[in-house]
This record gives structure tokens, sequence and C-alpha cells, in this order.
């Protein structure tokens, strides 16, 4: 399945894509090991950001400043793909934060995450500014179609 398959806008501005498993994600324990909950969000948010910002040509750079996760129930070896939902929860000037649900094989929710991330002038390595339309698109307020078409 590619990713344009794998990743889909939900209900309220949820960004929910798909990701599988490995053997190798799994402790000797039987479960899904804590940092690799880490993994399957970031490639969650990597994903986010091609959907709705590098697909439409637009230079989208930003770094984890802090992250948060509440585990909440394992994730086992029954479990060959999780589904993590996306959704920004809070803007600021330079920053953003998102909340990440990674589920498991029955759509429960297995660990939430909080990331705060920081919009990156990359040649002066600082926070910048987040544009408004960088806003519009976090926020959702900005029309389907537009986001679609890349207004």
């Amino acid at each position: 399945m590619s990713d344009a398959q794998n990743s889909t806008q939900g209900t309220s501005g949820v960004h929910v894509h798909k990701v599988p498993v490995r053997w190798s994600d799994f402790d000797r324990y039987g479960h899904l090991m804590n940092a690799n909950y880490i993994e399957l969000a970031q490639e969650a948010r990597f994903q986010f950001a091609n959907d709705y910002f590098t697909s439409r040509g637009l230079d989208f750079k930003v770094f984890v400043r802090r992250i948060e996760a509440d585990y909440l129930r394992p994730i086992l070896p029954d479990t060959t793909e999780v589904t993590v939902e996306s959704q920004v929860v809070e803007t600021g000037n330079t920053s953003f934060v998102t909340r990440q649900e990674i589920k498991d094989r029955q759509g429960r929710i297995a660990c939430a995450i909080e990331c705060v991330q920081v919009a990156i002038d990359m040649e002066k390595t600082l926070p910048r500014s987040l544009t408004e339309k960088e806003i519009k698109i976090l926020t959702r307020t900005e029309p389907v179609g537009e986001l679609e078409a890349g207004k």
C-alpha cells in the first residue's frame, strides 16, 4: 500500500496513518517496546508533513522540542499494523503541539503522545514564526478544497 493510500484526513482535522509493525518492535515480554511508540508517532508526523506541506511544494522544516508519551495499554504481537491519529491541538508563534493516538488492531488507544514542534529557519538554524498559510493548514481553517488545490 502506498503512503497516499495509507493516510487519510479523518473527521475534525484528524490525520490518520497506518504503520506496519515489525517483529523486532517487540521485546522479550511480548509487547511493543516503549521507544518504538515514539518511532511510530514520528513516522505518522512525517507523513502528516508530507501530505499537507511537502506534497504542495511548501518548505516546512520543524524540530521536535518536547515529546510526552502516556502508555495506556500494551500492543501485543498479534497486531501487524497500528493506526496513528494525529491532530494539531495548539499553535503558537513559532511552534505547535500535536496529539497523537496510537491504536492497536482493535482500535483501542494504546499510547497518547503530545509533541511540541518548532518551525525552523534552516539557514540560521533558529526558530522562525509560523506563516499565516502554515497556521491555516495546521488548524484546518483553510477550506479543504483550497488545501487540496495547494492554494
